[in-house]
């Protein structure tokens, strides 16, 4: 029994985003997604370095421990991003989620890292094989929210774990074993959120070619209103053997997509070692006109990820028409056409006027409605330095913003947010309506509270005592007769010759006691800092992801 994939990717940057920050790669032994955080400061570039990296993996067959190789690859690419951030500090703050598998032929290696997801279809039955690294996932395990409440929570997208160039990964990494028809899909949560599991299933478990999959599952992300890039890579496991027929149509050519096809990353291109590899061969690929499934040559089916839709690229003229279809000659190449043509092109020109009309007041009054739909929407970005949310969309078009600040939030600086969160912010948060966009703003002042709270318990306390402590102090301690008048004298001091009429009066008795009530005291007077709340086991667990002060 000979096992082999058949693959296919595509990518789209969806509905909302102004850019797409998802990396896809597929091999004949790797499958890998990378999607970008960190908005302006280059998520693109984290996804795209990161596949980099890893793409030397996709060799013929993998020469030593699958898992031994998968940590190692991710290490190194964590490093490459903690490289690149020490040489340009503009880019503090991007990162990725990684999911990749590689395929030895009968065994499939694992890594994970983020909320990017795996899924393997076997026997009709759709079962998630990776595991979220977001904060929501862990109130799941937790026991504290149901998952049906975890698809629709405003911090879903809180990642716990992440590719960022800092310290060590801890990465999830497993072992599995494949069987002849098997299906598996790998996507970032551009698809894996607008669309539920159980369409997913439908879809995957559908007789469709991964290439018409693929087609189907970005149209399902883009109908449930594409709120984020959309990348995925579906493969199927299939028996071939020396005689079969089948075998040799089957094209081992690796596939990129997203980001790291518009702009190959430095680290593969310039590592000639690997130029004679597949992964080398698919430095060349780029989003050309074979889009998104394969190699131009021989290819028929073409899908344009680099234009965001299906169908050729823009401008593009195959020798036979782009798509394996002859080219048709030209009706206007004979001279008995030509003689029949004027009056034709007469009429043409009578309807003009009104086709221009017509498509004018179309496109009218779909821009009038389309602005009046994107009043309707709402997401969570950054004002300044805090956090505000805004009405609209974050899109403009002919120089005009298509969003404003609706409410701006001084109480959630984006300088106490954990670093996930403020890369959430970056880039925007999405939402549903105002309801969920002022729920995400309540959760992120709650972050931004705690992280002061736990820096204000983190910060040394000082040894010198403050007035109030002072005059607390003295005026609790006793004090012989005669100190009190040296440490207040008075505010006139009388005659020091006594006179003979006027007999002397006698000192009155120091005691103890504090000054009488109906005088307050300067500690009285002295106002009191709140005492803040010790934080809860929770909150200390919480608050790891905060930046230190």
């Amino acid at each position: 029994m000979t096992l082999v994939l058949r693959f296919a990717a595509g990518s789209h940057k969806g509905l909302i985003r102004e850019g797409n920050e998802d990396s896809g790669y597929a091999g004949p032994r790797l499958l890998a997604v990378a999607d970008g955080m960190g908005g302006a400061a280059a998520g693109e570039v984290a996804s795209s370095e990161v596949l980099g990296s890893i793409v030397r993996l996709d060799e013929d067959v993998p020469g030593a421990d699958l898992l031994t190789l998968l940590g190692d690859a991710v290490q190194g690419a964590n490093d490459r991003l903690r490289q690149m951030v020490e040489e340009d500090p503009q880019l503090e703050g991007m990162g990725c989620t990684l999911t990749a598998m590689l395929w030895t032929g009968q065994r499939m290696g694992l890594v994970h890292v983020g909320d990017s997801r795996a899924y393997l279809l076997r026997d009709g039955s759709l079962v998630q094989i990776t595991q979220d690294h977001t904060w929501v996932q862990r109130l799941v395990d937790e026991g504290r929210i149901t998952p049906e409440e975890a698809e629709t929570h405003p911090q879903r997208s809180l990642l716990m774990r992440a590719l960022d160039g800092r310290g060590q990964v801890e990465p999830d990494l497993s072992i599995r074993e494949v069987r002849a028809g098997d299906r598996y899909l790998i996507c970032s949560d551009g698809l894996s959120g607008p669309v539920s599991h159980q369409t997913l299933q439908d879809t995957l478990g559908s007789y469709y070619s991964p290439e018409q999959t693929v087609q189907e599952l970005i149209q399902l992300a883009l109908r449930g209103g594409g709120p984020d890039n959309i990348t995925c890579i579906v493969a199927d496991v299939i028996d071939v053997g020396a005689t079969d027929t089948m075998s040799g149509q089957f094209n081992d050519v690796p596939v990129v997509v997203g980001a790291v096809a518009d702009t190959p990353p430095s680290s593969t291109a310039a590592d000639h070692s690997i130029a004679d590899t597949p992964a080398g061969r698919a430095a060349g690929l780029g989003r050309g006109p074979q889009g998104a499934f394969g190699p131009a040559e021989g290819y028929d089916g073409g899908y344009d990820a680099g234009q965001g839709g299906f169908g050729p690229a823009e401008g593009y003229e195959g020798e036979e028409g782009g798509y394996g279809y002859p080219a048709e000659p030209s009706v206007y190449g004979t001279e008995d056409f030509d003689e029949e043509q004027p009056p034709k092109r007469k009429r043409r020109g009578l309807t003009v006027p009104l086709v221009v009309l017509v498509t004018l007041g179309l496109l009218g009054g779909a821009g009038y409605f389309g602005y009046q739909w994107t009043q309707d929407q709402y997401y969570i970005g950054e004002d300044g330095d805090h956090v505000a949310i805004y009405q609209g969309v974050n899109q403009n078009l002919a120089g005009l913003s298509l969003s404003s600040v609706h409410e701006s939030h001084s109480d959630a600086p984006l300088k106490w947010l954990p670093q996930d969160q403020r890369a959430q912010v970056n880039r925007t948060i999405s939402v549903g309506s105002l309801n969920d966009a002022e729920k995400t703003m309540k959760d992120l002042v709650g972050w931004a509270q705690l992280c002061q709270r736990a820096a204000t318990a983190a910060a040394p306390q000082g040894t010198q005592p403050t007035q109030a402590t002072k005059t607390a102090f003295t005026a609790a301690t006793p004090v012989a007769p005669g100190e009190r008048e040296k440490r207040n004298p008075p505010a006139a001091a009388p005659s020091t010759s006594p006179t003979p009429s006027a007999p002397a009066t006698p000192a009155p008795t120091q005691n103890a006691t504090p000054p009488a009530t109906g005088a307050p005291s300067e500690q009285a007077q002295q106002p009191q800092q709140p005492q803040q709340p010790p934080l809860s086991d929770d909150d200390r667990t919480r608050a790891e992801s905060c930046p230190k002060p």
